[in-house]
């Protein structure tokens, strides 16, 4: 089911972003179909911090490594580096998920952060 929402949302974007730019494969379009099983890298940002190497030389199992966002904040969704959405986790059968809240347009007010560092 965790599949199946990020398939749905791979392919809902996968989808706008092709048919934006259809016109330029071909003249009547049908092309776009040959995209459709191109795979993307979809990665998920609970969080960041910076570490001294001497703090992460002493890490060790059970150690925590506190992030820069509170627990219930949003979740960054990038495709392929770039961040398309953002969202709230979730739990589906026992596997983590996420639930798109927010999708961002390319170069717009929300994609400042456009490019993961």
């Amino acid at each position: 089911m965790v599949d199946d929402i990020f398939t749905d949302h791979q392919a809902g974007a996968g989808m706008k972003a092709a048919n934006s730019h259809a016109s330029g494969l071909s003249g009547d379009g049908n092309n776009i179909d040959l995209l459709m099983d191109v795979f993307l890298r979809v990665t998920v940002e609970l969080g960041r911090t910076r570490m001294q190497l001497r703090q992460v030389l002493e890490l060790q199992q059970g150690s925590v490594v506190e992030l820069d966002r509170l627990a219930g904040d949003p979740v960054d969704v990038y495709v392929n580096e770039r961040l398309l959405a953002r969202g709230e986790v979730i739990v589906v059968d026992d596997k983590f998920g996420v639930r798109i809240t927010e999708l961002l347009a390319p170069g717009g007010d929300h994609a400042q952060d456009n490019r993961r560092i």
